[in-house]
């Protein structure tokens, strides 16, 4: 008997016909033998609104976040009135949907008269899209003849108290799902469980990020020690660049946990960055599929790096980033410059996106989101402030407008003229690459071109990635 874990997202669960396929694909699963853990995802679209309500609390608009709820209210029962009959089970979950508004209700009430929301019961609040999706799941489960249950993951998943992005306590949320959750799968009961959210040790609601129920599901995947982690979607796959750039994208059938991960990193809309990592040193392997499209068997990624003729497999992207440029001839040969710069952007809450450094040390470069951009900044110049006034560092400059382009393949290790190729596609694109970047791994290669460029740069990539990979 296998263990398989599915996770299924916001549109996996956005209305009464995706549930329905929902129910099929784990029933299918059930039938087959397996046993089936299910996390799930806020329907499309309610976490958005979510936020939104807090916003609307917060700015003293009563009706903003009560009309919010009564939408909310009417989405999910439309979707029990529609997929289940009259009966406990529907009066039970019907009950459980009003106690979860009006808790809704009162957060929001409580932000109101405050005026503000803490990072606490902002998390509070939008995890409120996954309870009630779970609960939802569950119920048309059970009446479709499954033994299922609706589980908050704060009863599994421990984390720290960084509210809004919260890191996994491992040792304790290890220890939960294998004394709580393992009994209740051997029971043979499906525990449907809310993506995106944990709890701290002393129960307050926390979550993982945005996109991170794809995360969650790596982490029971990995402590359930699951045959394969699948993550259902409204793709068929993993896709050599994304389709809305260029339409002859195609699925990739295997990828590596390394390619995934630079992929996720890098602008890959299908999975969250950090997926790969709790399942990676379980060598649990990871399938991504199509809700939509059950029949096609999507991307395997496992830890083995299927080879290709062109070795680059993918070619991906990243939008309304800046460059930052930390430039002096006094810096040469200085130490710390460079560790206080970065050290500075981190407590300046921007997550460093690729880095290059001239071999002179006379200047280096990081990329980092536009809206943190300015902030960063600020927060260099005013750690490096003595190294200013002495000209050491003659000025920290961000160049906006422009974009990543990363290519992903990795064969690439140890095959001579990659790059070459790369960045001459782009020279007779008459494209300026202005920043380069290559990891150690070797998987891919990372550049900075101007946004009004970046289609037209990964369109030409995307034509050497095409010549080898098979039209699924």
């Amino acid at each position: 008997m296998q263990t398989l874990t599915m996770k299924f997202g916001g549109t996996s669960v956005g209305s009464p016909e995706a549930i329905s396929g929902v129910v099929n694909i784990v029933n299918e699963a059930v039938t087959q033998g397996n046993r089936v853990i299910v996390v799930v995802s806020a329907m499309s679209g309610v976490t958005d609104a979510l936020i939104g309500s807090v916003r609307e609390a917060a700015a003293g608009n009563r009706w903003g976040y009560l009309s919010t709820s009564q939408k909310l209210k009417d989405r999910h029962y439309e979707v029990i009135n529609l997929l289940t009959v009259p009966g406990k089970n529907r009066s039970d979950v019907l009950a459980e949907i009003d106690a979860l508004l009006t808790q809704h209700v009162e957060l929001c009430s409580a932000v109101n008269i405050l005026g503000e929301a803490t990072a606490r019961i902002s998390d509070s609040i939008v995890a409120f899209g996954e309870r009630l999706s779970s609960r939802i799941v569950a119920a048309v489960m059970r009446h479709a003849g499954l033994n299922a249950r609706a589980y908050d993951a704060g009863e599994f998943l421990i984390t720290d108290d960084r509210f809004g992005s919260a890191t996994p306590n491992w040792g304790e949320t290890e220890r939960r799902i294998r004394d709580g959750l393992l009994p209740v799968l051997e029971q043979g009961v499906i525990p449907v469980l809310t993506g995106f959210i944990g709890s701290t040790a002393d129960g307050h609601i926390t979550t993982l990020g945005r996109g991170g129920s794809d995360y969650s599901g790596a982490i029971f995947a990995a402590n359930a020690d699951s045959d394969e982690l699948i993550i259902w979607t409204d793709v068929d796959g993993v896709m050599t660049t994304d389709p809305r750039i260029d339409r002859r994208a195609r699925v990739l059938p295997n990828i590596s946990y390394t390619e995934v991960g630079e992929l996720a990193f890098y602008g890959a809309k299908v999975l969250h960055p950090k997926t790969v990592q709790p399942i990676l040193n379980k060598g649990i392997p990871m399938r991504v599929r199509n809700t939509f499209n059950p029949t096609h068997q999507g991307t395997l990624i496992s830890d083995v790096a299927a080879p290709t003729d062109t070795v680059i497999k993918a070619v991906t992207s990243v939008r309304n980033v800046s460059l930052v440029t930390v430039h002096g001839k006094g810096m040469i040969g200085v130490p710390g410059i460079a560790g206080r710069t970065f050290l500075a952007t981190a407590k300046a809450g921007a997550n460093i996106l690729m880095i290059s450094q001239a071999s002179s040390e006379q200047n280096f470069c990081f990329v980092v989101l536009n809206d943190v951009v300015d902030k960063a900044v600020k927060a260099i110049e005013d750690e490096l402030v003595k190294e200013l006034a002495r000209q050491d560092v003659d000025g920290v400059d961000a160049l906006t407008k422009v974009s990543v382009v990363t290519v992903v393949g990795a064969g690439m290790r140890g095959t001579p003229g990659v790059a070459g190729r790369v960045f001459t596609a782009m020279g007779n694109e008459r494209i300026n690459v202005i920043a380069i970047a290559q990891g150690a791994s070797e998987c891919s290669i990372s550049f900075v071109v101007d946004e009004a460029n970046l289609e037209r740069a990964v369109l030409t990539l995307h034509d050497l990635a095409l010549e080898s990979v098979p039209v699924a």
